[in-house]
């Protein structure tokens, strides 16, 4: 299986986010990207290749563009204010609160955002629409007939809607890629998110459309981030209505409980019948992550590829989440032999 990647994303590297009422050292770090590529080329997954250069159209078929303009822009008016220092959000517009965008980058970086858990440093914009283009790379080796592909992002993807960050995500790959298989002709795309947080962002982005069903697997979000999306009865709305499917778990679920779900997850995408698969590839469900409380052990992941293998249709896996930093590269990389050990049968 053919890898996208490219060494930008070392430019990302916040020192904090706020999670527990604490600053604390990010989760997200640019050691899990090296450990998942170092992983792919010691048991010869396949080629690896640099991302192309796809520009700001396909990523504004998906994102509002106020949004990406800030995102381009924060360093350059954050650091026009004399501050060295990582951006974090600190206020944000909640309910009655007037959803109107301020003119300073503090009040800005509020409103495009849900959490603090999106640090943005001087190489952040160009770590983050790099990634993008990994996954649209990973689409185009798609058209041209791939069975799989593998884009190594990072930041990760998931948790951005078309105008908001957050959850160490910015630009939506998923989503982006998503929309570019469209826009080439394909009538129907499934997503299926296997990260152990719900891709809230994801569903945002579609839920009201036909054209892209989205399934989730993830921690029950009464008690578990995001909180506020992922429960069973999010279904869509409009014409997008019956085209999401969230499978919320309790804390604890092992492969027995999760792997129910993830049938029952694949039966929707069969019946939908796509043209192209997305994997949001979460590996945060393993037993030893650290911010998470799914018990899947690595033998599992090979289990999962092979379910994904026996869909038959082409995908893309898109990195997303997993902070067990010394098993991240094993567990992403079994869900990809796993599913080409099916596909290459």
């Amino acid at each position: 299986m053919l890898t996208i990647y490219s060494d930008d994303h070392h430019l990302h590297h916040g020192k904090y986010e706020l999670i527990d009422g604490q600053l604390t050292p990010c989760f997200e770090k640019p050691s899990r990207a090296d450990m998942v590529l170092a992983r792919a080329q010691a048991v010869q997954l396949g080629d690896v290749a640099t991302p192309r250069e796809f520009g700001l159209e396909p990523v504004l078929r998906v994102h509002d563009e106020g949004f990406v303009h800030f995102l381009r822009n924060a360093w350059s008016e954050w650091s026009a204010l004399g501050r060295s220092h990582d951006m974090l959000p600190f206020t944000w517009p909640n309910r009655r609160l007037r959803q109107t965008i301020p003119d300073c980058i503090d009040g800005k970086l509020g409103y495009y955002s849900f959490d603090a858990g999106v640090p943005i440093t001087a190489g952040s914009w160009q770590a983050i629409s790099t990634s993008a283009n990994v996954a649209l790379t990973g689409q185009a080796e798609l058209a041209k007939g791939a069975r799989g592909v593998f884009s190594l992002c990072r930041p990760p993807g998931h948790h951005a809607a078309a105008d908001y960050m957050g959850g160490y995500c910015y630009l939506n790959n998923a989503a982006i890629a998503a929309q570019a298989c469209l826009d080439q002709g394909a009538a129907r795309v499934a997503i299926l998110d296997v990260d152990y947080h719900h891709g809230n962002g994801t569903q945002d982005i579609f839920y009201d459309r036909a054209d892209v069903l989205f399934a989730s697997i993830h921690g029950d979000p009464r008690f578990e981030y995001p909180f506020f999306l992922g429960y069973a009865d999010e279904k869509g709305v409009g014409v997008g209505q019956g085209f999401n499917c969230n499978y919320p778990l309790a804390a604890g679920s092992d492969w027995a409980v999760w792997s129910l779900a993830l049938a029952a997850a694949c039966r929707q995408i069969a019946a939908y019948a796509p043209d192209v698969l997305i994997v949001s590839l979460g590996v945060d469900t393993f037993k030893e992550d650290p911010i998470s409380q799914f018990k899947l052990d690595s033998p599992d992941y090979l289990r999962m590829g092979e379910v994904i293998g026996k869909l038959g249709v082409q995908a893309l896996f898109v990195m997303e989440g997993g902070y067990a930093v010394e098993e991240i590269g094993i567990n992403a990389i079994n869900v990809l032999q796993g599913f080409d050990s099916v596909t290459a049968n």
